[in-house]
């Protein structure tokens, strides 16, 4: 069962482990990211950084696999490195978590992207995916950590256009 989500440009880092996985139920972490799941260095930089099970996964591994993740006794955290990776589990697959927040951490400043918070800017086509993602019925909050939420999408979409 998937027991938080998260998108986080650093996937699994500090914050994941110390502070959310003491805020919400966790077994374990899967990380979807194509890149990392294919990179063996990073796939195992981020086991090494807990003790909890950690798995990397490509988002077509996750597909066939989606199902055995919800009915797995297990509590996991579902993080991706940036929104549209998880507006593909959440829109694209359908997938359904049991849960309906979305919590957007650390999205660097990049060319192109619209600034929100300290350290959370968006580009265009992240905003789409959100877009998408909130009117498939997601709550989406941007918060580095809880106590510091900067707000939900609804306060952000109309800098993209919505």
């Amino acid at each position: 069962m998937i027991t938080f989500m998260r998108v986080d440009d650093r996937i699994i880092h500090g914050q994941i482990i110390t502070r959310w996985s003491k805020e919400y139920p966790c077994d374990g972490i899967i990380a979807v990211n194509d890149k990392a799941a294919t990179t063996p260095v990073l796939a195992q930089s981020f086991k090494a950084s807990t003790d909890k099970k950690v798995f990397v996964w490509t988002k077509e591994h996750f597909k066939e696999v989606q199902d055995k993740v919800l009915n797995s006794d297990k509590k996991y955290f579902l993080i991706t490195k940036n929104p549209v990776d998880m507006k593909e589990i959440l829109v694209d697959m359908d997938f359904k978590p049991g849960i309906k927040k979305l919590i957007i951490g650390p999205c660097n400043d990049r060319p192109g992207a619209v600034k929100l918070g300290q350290n959370q800017s968006i580009t265009q086509e992240e905003a789409d995916a959100l877009e998408a993602i909130s009117k498939k019925g997601y709550d989406i909050e941007f918060a580095l950590v809880k106590e510091s939420s900067i707000g939900e999408w609804p306060k952000f979409r109309s800098k993209f256009g919505y």
